[in-house]
C-alpha cells in the first residue's frame, strides 16, 4: 500500500501509509504542525548527523596518516603537522556542538517561560 498523497512535482507519493490513514508522515493532516517546527528549525541548526559524517571523515584522515608513517610513505614531521590541524578540527567541532545544545536549551526553556503562567494568572506572552 503506498501512500494518498501528491509530492510537489505532482506525482504520487511512494511513502508508506501511517496508522491505516493512507498518508505518510510527510503527508498526514495530524502532523501539519510537527512538520511546520521541524521545517522552521531545519535552516538554522546543522543538524546531528553533519558532526558524525565529519569526526567520521577526521577518524579516517588520521588512520590514513598512522598508515602512511607506518609503511614509510609519509615522514613522520608531515604527519605529526597534519595531525594537529585535525585535532583543532576536532576542537572546532566539539565548540560548535556545545553552542548548538546551549542553544536548544535555550530555546525549550524560552518556550516553557511562555506558557508559564504570572502573578495574575494569566498566561506569559512575551514571545506571542
Amino acid at each position: 500500500m503506498k501512500c494518498s498523497g501528491i509530492t510537489l512535482a505532482g506525482t504520487a507519493c511512494k511513502g508508506i501509509p501511517i496508522d491505516d490513514s493512507g498518508y505518510c508522515f510527510q503527508h498526514h493532516p495530524d502532523h501539519a504542525e510537527e512538520r511546520r517546527r521541524s521545517g522552521s528549525k531545519g535552516g538554522k541548526r546543522g543538524g546531528r548527523g553533519r558532526p558524525r559524517v565529519e569526526l567520521s571523515g577526521i577518524k579516517a584522515q588520521l588512520q590514513g596518516l598512522a598508515d602512511s608513517v607506518l609503511d614509510g610513505s609519509l615522514e613522520r614531521g608531515d604527519a605529526a603537522v597534519v595531525s594537529q590541524i585535525l585535532n583543532v578540527l576536532l576542537r572546532a567541532i566539539t565548540v560548535e556542538l556545545q553552542v548548538k545544545e546551549r542553544e536548544d536549551v535555550i530555546e525549550r526553556l524560552e518556550a516553557l517561560e511562555e506558557q508559564q503562567p504570572t502573578k495574575n494568572g494569566r498566561l506569559n506572552t512575551w514571545g506571542a
